[in-house]
């Protein structure tokens, strides 16, 4: 049996808000390790859309997952996190000291603070009901785009009306031989800046759209060659193609997570807005994986919460010792750990 770790915290997450909460709690000379059921860093966004610009980052007027994930791994090695990827965390329990945890690989960790920061938890793209879909997927049928080269000189249907189908619109137009847009209806659920953008190519002549819904798949030893494609009054008619993209959402489950006794809403770990500690003390919960009023499931303000979190944190790492909050630019932890000061 491997020996057990110990440490102040346990971050469950390695996504944007896990790495920041690394950065945060250094700050506060708390040592971390991070454990993702991921085999590498970067969460949805190394996952989902290395390659997908990110806007709303303070500062960075456009970033891809990926530079964001690499961005934040270069910021915290000062504080010189342990990272234990490919493993969840299956078994939490309260300590005399804090608490125990045991990972699906029989890691143990003895920690006082957990840091919760797992996203919407596990989660998977949901499949369209085609017959025989099975056989194209991950050769010509993709949930997730990893490399925009991978799309250059094909035609590529893209189907849905959320942010990820109008996102892949504009990011593969310039690249792809075509790109068709495909939707039941001519309403989208995207940004309204998004929405602008692609009428503006479709005005233009730079891509396509479609009002459909699919019915079935025509292709030959996985590779896809035209989508069978049905109108609201029952009419049919094919779409050639090289790629298909179909972007109906993510299913998400907390996981073992949810049999932690903590206090759950819509799967949503409902927090403190002064700590963002769950109903369990000592227990965390920041991103899009914890629930408050006002909440909004945005990086930034994952990162708020990682802030405040480490504050309260402090307190339980190291009880009766004051926390003088200091600027980073005053910081005699982070100074210490950079060599400069």
């Amino acid at each position: 049996m491997s020996k057990t770790i110990k440490t102040d915290a346990v971050i469950i997450g390695g996504g944007p808000v896990g790495l920041f909460a690394v950065f945060e709690l250094g700050l506060v000379d708390i040592k971390c390790h991070v454990v993702d059921i991921l085999g590498k860093p970067g969460g949805q966004c190394a996952e989902l859309y290395p390659e997908k610009p990110i806007y709303d980052i303070p500062g960075i007027p456009v970033i891809s997952g990926q530079g964001l994930t690499d961005a934040l791994l270069e910021q915290v090695k000062p504080f010189e996190p342990v990272f234990h990827f490919g493993e969840r965390i299956d078994e939490l329990s309260r300590t005399v000291n804090g608490f125990r945890l045991k990972t699906n690989f029989d890691t143990e960790f003895e920690c006082k603070v957990v840091v919760v920061a797992a996203g919407g938890g596990s989660f998977e793209s949901k499949r369209p009901h085609l017959p025989g879909i099975e056989t194209f997927e991950n050769k010509s049928i993709f949930y997730l785009v990893r490399r925009i080269e991978d799309m250059r000189g094909k035609r590529v249907l893209i189907v849905g009306g959320g942010d990820s189908a109008l996102d892949w619109t504009l990011n593969l137009a310039p690249v792809a031989e075509r790109v068709i847009l495909m939707h039941r209806r001519d309403a989208f659920r995207a940004a309204p800046d998004s929405v602008n953008k692609m009428q503006a190519l479709l005005k233009d002549g730079k891509i396509d759209f479609l009002l459909g819904q699919m019915q079935a798949l025509e292709g030959e030893n996985g590779q896809l060659q035209r989508v069978i494609c049905r109108r609201d009054d029952n009419s049919t008619f094919a779409v050639e193609c090289d790629v298909l993209l179909p972007f109906f959402g993510l299913t998400m489950k907390l996981g073992p997570v949810a049999q932690w006794g903590l206090n759950l809403h819509e799967e949503r770990i409902a927090v403190d807005t002064a700590k963002f500690e769950t109903s369990e003390p000592g227990i965390f919960a920041i991103g899009d994986i914890n629930n408050y009023p006002g909440k909004l499931k945005l990086i930034l303000s994952g990162f708020h919460e990682a802030a405040l979190m480490s504050q309260a944190a402090h307190a339980i790492v190291y009880p009766g010792k004051r926390l003088v909050f200091q600027y980073t630019t005053t910081s005699t932890s982070l100074q210490k750990k950079l060599g400069v000061g």
